[in-house]
C-alpha cells in the first residue's frame, strides 16, 4: 500500500535551517507529483511548495520563495523540502501529498488533487 513517511522536523532558531524528508513506497513514485503543505486552523491545508514528477517544475508559495527549495530523488523515492532562514511563523506539522496528476501546467492547491498523504513533522522555530 501507498505510505509516505516524513522526517527531519525539529526545533530550529529563527535563521536556522532544517531538511525534511518524504520517503515513498507502495506506487510508482518517478511518476507522480508531490507536494509540500502545513494545516490552517479552520481551514484547508496551506500549500507550501510542489514538483513536477521528474523535479523539472516546481512550485512555492509566495511567503516561501528564496527560504525554500523542494527536490526529489527518484531513484530513492525520497522527496525534500530545504528550509532556510526560518521564521517563527513556519512553525507548524508539515506534510507530504501525492498529487493524482502531473502538475506540469499549474500546481494543485486543493485537497481533493491529493490521494495520499504523511503523517506529517513538527517543525518548530523559536530563541
Amino acid at each position: 500500500q501507498v505510505q509516505l513517511v516524513e522526517s527531519g522536523g525539529g526545533l530550529a532558531q529563527p535563521g536556522g535551517s532544517l531538511r525534511l524528508s518524504c520517503a515513498a513506497s507502495g506506487f510508482t513514485f518517478s511518476s507522480y507529483a508531490m507536494s509540500w503543505a502545513r494545516p490552517v486552523p479552520g481551514k484547508g491545508p496551506e500549500w507550501v511548495s510542489g514538483i513536477y514528477s521528474d523535479g523539472s517544475v516546481t512550485y512555492y508559495a509566495n511567503s516561501e520563495k528564496g527560504r525554500f527549495t523542494i527536490s526529489r530523488d527518484n531513484a530513492k523515492n525520497t522527496l525534500y523540502l530545504q528550509m532556510n532562514n526560518l521564521e517563527t511563523e513556519d512553525t507548524a506539522l508539515y506534510y507530504c501529498a501525492k498529487a493524482l496528476g502531473t502538475m506540469r501546467s499549474r500546481w494543485y492547491q486543493a485537497q481533493h488533487e491529493y490521494d495520499f498523504w504523511g503523517q506529517g513533522t513538527q517543525v518548530t522555530v523559536s530563541s
